[in-house]
């Protein structure tokens, strides 16, 4: 007779809020990946501000909704931690779209104003910046599954 441990994963709606983040977050880095490229295009006048504007501005607002899903299943489920580390993006999310230019549809890029430099400049950084922070996320939401998965 073998002598085994009484514990057992439990499947759990934390682990299930994890699970849930790390799909989603996978979905957010394919997105800020195509920022990146997107505005990269436009730097090097390899695509012109109306088609990239029309490609990247039906995305702004499934990013921002599916960064809002997982981050309240964190508060439903009380991983305050988790939820603690999206606050920042959130609240930037927020303001951003609050803030963005006076336009006839959803989305944040006009046009118009895309070719700026300091514009171009900022999206591109932004862009930049959303990866990394999705990036690492993925990572901490992989170790956050697995510790929700077999402490419980």
């Amino acid at each position: 007779m073998t002598n085994r441990s009484n514990r057992t994963m439990a499947f759990n709606f934390s682990a299930f809020s994890y699970i849930i983040a790390l799909i989603v977050d996978a979905f957010l880095i394919f997105f800020s990946l195509f920022h990146v490229i997107a505005f990269d295009e436009l730097k090097t006048d390899y695509k012109n501000p109306i088609d990239q504007c029309n490609s990247l501005n039906p995305l702004v607002l499934p990013e921002y909704l599916l960064h809002l899903l997982f981050n309240f299943l964190f508060a439903c489920s009380g991983e305050w931690f988790s939820l603690f580390l999206n606050i920042p993006l959130l609240a930037y999310h927020i303001n951003r779209y609050r803030t963005r230019p006076v336009m006839s549809g959803p989305g944040l890029y006009d046009p118009t104003s895309i070719m700026n430099a300091d514009i171009l400049t900022k999206c591109q950084r932004e862009g930049w910046i959303k990866l990394a922070f999705y990036l690492l996320s993925f990572f901490y939401y992989l170790y956050g599954m697995i510790y929700s998965l077999i402490s419980a």
